[in-house]
């Protein structure tokens, strides 16, 4: 059998389940569950599926491996939180309480669960592209995977860092100033895990792109193909969640103005100075 019906078929089977178990449970973070599961399982079906047929590679290995790296680090930060233990995104709940019940209900079914488990599947598509195009690693290959295990440890830190603030505030009985973390890594990029999280499936994609030129698929579909949807649409779901995400914090946070006119977004960068620093 074909590996992307295979992939359409399990994510189609993955899908009705977090459906069904979000209209049971009431509880809409069924795919926040898988997010960092079936994406890697995905990436496998393409190398088992390539290997079975004599096509496989090891750049196609090196992709399967970096999946699994990224879902594994993913998913032992998101255990930490709770997130297995039935605990709800708050964003999920405020949506809820901003929407009829009706509309909530087709929010949930064709945003939170179809359109990003169709998404879960366009990021991990450039490994089919490698492996329909089998062909030996190349330079490009070692600098990708590079980039993709700097940018896995660019996340590990910055998670690691906002766990450290977030444990201080309990500590601190909920309240620690200013509210959200400012230094390390957050220093730079007020989001700086949602950037890298980005940046290792562009990585991903590259590697995929690069087989296909080795293929000899040439620039457009090669270095610039249809797989490159699946990036895009990452960026612009997490750059649209950062956008409300950061409406709420605003809201909770007056010091949360002056950190979001210094500090960049996303990519991280060096800070502007603060405007009472200017006035000084």
């Amino acid at each position: 059998m074909d590996a992307l019906l295979i992939v359409i078929i399990v994510a189609a089977a993955a899908s009705l389940v977090c459906w069904v178990l979000s209209l049971i449970t009431r509880d809409t973070s069924w795919v926040d569950r898988a997010w960092s599961i079936v994406p890697v399982a995905y990436v496998w079906i393409f190398v088992g599926v390539a290997f079975a047929e004599g096509d496989g590679s090891a750049r196609l290995v090196a992709m399967g491996l970096l999946a699994t790296a990224w879902g594994a680090r993913l998913t032992f930060n998101f255990a930490r939180k709770g997130g297995y233990t039935g605990m709800e995104d708050y964003r999920w709940a405020i949506l809820r309480g901003r929407m009829r019940p009706w509309q909530f209900q087709l929010f949930n079914l064709f945003f939170i669960i179809a359109y990003q488990m169709t998404l879960l599947v366009l990021i991990t598509l450039p490994a089919m592209v490698a492996a329909r195009h089998p062909s030996a690693m190349t330079g490009w290959d070692v600098l990708f995977i590079a980039a993709f295990l700097a940018f896995l440890a660019g996340e590990t830190i910055a998670d690691q860092q906002q766990w450290v603030f977030h444990q201080r505030k309990k500590t601190a009985g909920g309240t620690l100033s200013p509210g959200f973390a400012t230094t390390g890594l957050f220093r730079y990029s007020r989001h700086p895990n949602f950037f890298f999280e980005q940046a290792q499936w562009w990585a991903f994609y590259a590697l995929g792109a690069s087989a296909a030129v080795s293929g000899s698929a040439g620039l457009v579909g090669g270095a610039l193909n249809p797989t490159i949807v699946g990036a895009v649409l990452l960026s612009l779901l997490f750059i649209g969640s950062t956008i409300f995400t950061e409406s709420i914090t605003a809201a909770k946070y007056p010091a949360y103005a002056e950190y979001r006119r210094t500090t960049s977004m996303l990519v991280p960068w060096p800070p502007r100075r603060s405007a009472v620093a200017t006035q000084t």
